[in-house]
């Protein structure tokens, strides 16, 4: 019997915790590879969904979760979503991260009952990032959302000052050949 407690307290204190991370978005995830939802249910949940961004030179970032619950039960107290850098070591979730979009919290959906929704967007450079959502579940809670990134083109060449003067003298040239 004492055996059998022993296991019983054993692989209760081996069973893991749910993950913080909970998926990988991948790199440059379009809005069909950026598709998360997850179910926390009852309880505090810190979740991240981590990504990349490669190439640029910058990337227009666009993210939004959505919690729609069929019951009051199921309402996401204290629900917050984050975009994060994972900093100069490149480890999710520790001292040296930036959040580069939120703290975001979440607010009622204007036009569905029963619903909360957070938002945000930046031009991110390349890097590793992560989305971060955090709340005290109720229920049988959980979300659903999208990452949406873009590449967002450099600069001309010849543009800014320079190619300013050099279409200013092109013009003058060729209003002196009409003339």
């Amino acid at each position: 019997m004492l055996k059998l407690a022993l296991m019983a307290g054993a692989l209760l204190f081996a069973w893991p915790a749910e993950a913080a991370i909970i998926a990988d978005l991948g790199i440059n995830p379009t809005s069909a590879q950026g598709r998360f939802n997850t179910a926390p249910g009852g309880g505090a949940f810190d979740d991240q969904f981590t990504f990349q961004l490669v190439g640029g030179p910058q990337f227009l970032s666009i993210a939004s979760v959505t919690n729609v619950y069929p019951n009051p039960t199921d309402f996401i107290t204290n629900f917050t979503a984050a975009v994060w850098t994972t900093g100069a070591d490149g480890i999710v979730n520790n001292a040296d991260d930036v959040a580069v979009i939120g703290p975001v919290a979440a607010t009622t959906c204007l036009t569905v009952p029963n619903c909360q929704f957070a938002a945000g967007s930046a031009l991110l450079n390349p890097g590793n990032f992560y989305l971060e959502f955090t709340g005290i579940g109720g229920g049988t809670s959980g979300y659903g959302g999208n990452l949406a990134v873009a590449a967002v083109p450099g600069p001309v060449v010849g543009a800014g000052l320079p190619g300013l003067v050099l279409l200013l003298a092109g013009l003058l040239r060729w209003r002196r050949r009409v003339s």
